[in-house]
């Protein structure tokens, strides 16, 4: 175990980015591309419905530097742009919204349709939530008006995104990709939402409509229209599903969605398609829950688990089946038993904005929705998401999140194979960078100048499978993380292993790694608290504690050769301000309830690493 100094930052900083031939003849990624896979414009139905005008054109200006006007009239831009971008607008109504704000004499025939253009026309904020509310109940119990699912309202704002997307790719310096979100709402509004991404321009999308949920709910037939995609035109797609912790228990339910038992060929329709997961997003984290990890003292960060996205409240056992951290470990016990495994998720992080505005930074956060940009100085107690007993206030919404991607250039094709491949990390908006290599024989030795050259050659890196262990060799895996350039220092580096015992139990545990500072690990492996320097008065910092850079090599002290298991990295930084302390200081507000959070530490996932799991 190793913290690397100040004086080597340099010098490592080099080699996490280093570039050479593999042994296979292929180049390794040069350099992590950071980017955003869930971003809804006006165009979708309930971001509409909440006040949002802003389209693709628009979205994409904002990603790559432009400032531009935000929803509410105040001008915004980025602090940094992102290298690679994406619209993902519902495909459920894709631009219909347009015609019933314009008031389109067909759509108004429908006295719904009707009603819901009268409230987005008044001006009158709660009136126009509660259309939306409607829309997504209405949506979720597949009983919305016909006119609102005509396809020909899809087509025109199908073929404007495709465009959008074509006119802002600058290949190597700004990446777009064309997209869509495929929105099931089941049982009334169990969250089974798929981002659906294309490594493909239009030549190959723009002939065919999305899939929507007018068409089918099953996540089987979508992995089975991707497949058809493919197959018909010669393209790539891959799906990516994101809020678990809403889905009542059905994200990673072990069987099929019409109730009949997981088959092996269904497990391996959903690892091909599906080759990542979004745990953190502007509803909540689905890496794990305090009541599934309770040895894990941070797992208690940005908890949405009062019901699904109706805020239908939960039935015990549901949160066993929702979150990332447990679903991989679930995996490697099914694939035992069905020789498939259908839980092979890389980590994927994304904002689900639904403004356009994919605005991560703290002190720049713009919102989700309209109703909740800056311009509200009461933000933070609005009105989020309000269900039969249960509510989410405007607090409860997070800056997160974005996707840091290991690619050989910043291209469409070397990214997306790049996500497919699960060479990705996922942060809570942060641009900390992440190594994680397994092997064999790493050492500490291998940390030094060449660590990238070490890690491709001599072991395989995240999103990877390592199969049966040399006779009286353990894993050992090599970690480094850089801190964001323009961010706050890092606290540790961690390892967390799920794995699966003889008797087909599943178990979990968090080794510290790599620390700033000079604190020593407990008898039991705890490491004390970094600190915090976060003055409550002024939203300001100091990156007096912490590091710039954390590395370490890890033996797995626990090794059983004969048990499945899956690695994953989590690196955190030191305490900083959230964004309700920006608000609390800029607005002057004296009255922000107690259990609003005002600091939290950001972090950062990589993709897994799998032991003994054929993939």
């Amino acid at each position: 175990m190793k913290v690397i100094g100040l004086k080597e930052i340099c010098l490592c900083a080099s080699a996490m980015m280093a570039m050479t031939s593999a042994a296979s003849g292929d180049e390794y990624p040069t350099d992590a591309y950071f980017g955003d896979t869930h971003v809804h414009t006006g165009w979708s139905a309930d971001a509409g419905f909440d006040g949002a005008v802003k389209t693709p054109v628009e979205a994409y200006r904002l990603a790559s530097g432009e400032e531009i006007i935000a929803n509410s009239g105040i001008k915004v831009r980025l602090n940094r742009p992102y290298d690679w971008f994406m619209v993902t607008d519902h495909s459920d109504a894709m631009g219909v919204i347009n015609k019933v704000v314009e008031g389109n004499e067909e759509m108004l025939k429908d006295d719904t349709v009707r009603g819901w253009s009268e409230a987005l026309n008044s001006g009158d904020e709660a009136a126009a939530a509660a259309a939306k509310s409607e829309l997504i109940v209405m949506q979720s119990e597949e009983r919305l008006p016909g006119v609102v699912m005509d396809p020909k309202w899809m087509k025109i704002a199908w073929e404007e995104t495709v465009d959008a997307a074509e006119q802002f790719y600058r290949p190597g310096e700004f990446t777009t990709f064309i997209a869509f979100e495929w929105t099931v709402n089941a049982d009334g509004g169990n969250n089974l939402h798929r981002n659906v991404i294309y490594r493909d321009g239009a030549e190959r999308t723009r002939p065919r409509l999305p899939l929507t949920t007018f068409q089918t709910q099953d996540p089987l037939d979508l992995w089975r229209w991707m497949a058809d995609y493919e197959e018909s035109t010669g393209g790539q797609v891959l799906a990516i599903p994101h809020n678990g912790n809403l889905s009542n228990g059905r994200m990673f339910e072990e069987q099929q969605f019409d109730g009949s038992a997981m088959t092996k060929d269904w497990a391996e329709l959903r690892a091909r398609y599906e080759p990542l997961f979004e745990l953190t997003q502007m509803k909540g984290q689905s890496e794990s829950h305090p009541a599934l990890s309770p040895e894990d003292e941070f797992a208690d960060w940005d908890i949405w688990d009062k019901g699904n996205l109706a805020v239908k409240e939960k039935e015990d056992g549901d949160i066993q089946f929702e979150y990332w951290r447990e679903a991989l470990k679930a995996g490697l016990r099914i694939e035992g038993q069905l020789g498939a495994n259908p839980f092979l998720y890389g980590a994927n992080g994304g904002t689900d904005t639904h403004t356009g505005l994919s605005t991560t930074e703290e002190d720049n956060f713009f919102g989700k929705f309209k109703t909740l940009e800056p311009s509200n100085e009461a933000r933070w107690a609005f009105p989020l998401m309000t269900g039969p007993t249960q509510s989410y206030i405007g607090w409860e919404q997070t800056a997160t999140g974005v996707m840091g991607v290991w690619a050989i250039e910043n291209t469409r094709e070397a990214i997306w194979d790049a996500m497919k491949r699960k060479e990705t990390f996922a942060t809570t908006g942060t641009r900390l960078k992440v190594r994680f290599f397994g092997g064999f024989d790493f050492a500490e030795a291998d940390l030094g100048v060449d660590l990238a050259t070490s890690g491709y050659q001599r072991g395989v890196t995240r999103g990877s499978h390592m199969h049966k262990a040399p006779q009286g060799k353990s894993p050992t895996f090599m970690v480094a993380a850089m801190k964001d350039p323009e961010g706050a220092n890092l606290d540790r580096i961690q390892i967390i292993k799920g794995w699966i015992d003889r008797v087909g139990q599943a178990h979990e545990k968090v080794f510290n790694v790599a620390w700033s500072g000079n604190r020593e690990l407990d008898a039991q492996g705890k490491l004390s608290l970094v600190g915090d320097t976060v003055d409550r008065d002024t939203a300001t910092y100091e990156n007096t504690i912490g590091a710039a850079q954390l590395a370490g090599v890890f033996e797995d002290p626990e090794f059983n050769p004969e048990n499945k298991a899956v690695y994953y990295v989590r690196v955190l930084e030191i305490p900083t301000p959230r964004w309700t302390l920006y608000d609390k200081i800029r607005f002057g507000i004296t009255d922000m309830a107690d259990e609003v959070p005002l600091v939290h530490q950001e972090r950062a996932f990589s993709s897994p690493i799998w032991y003994g799991s054929e993939g």
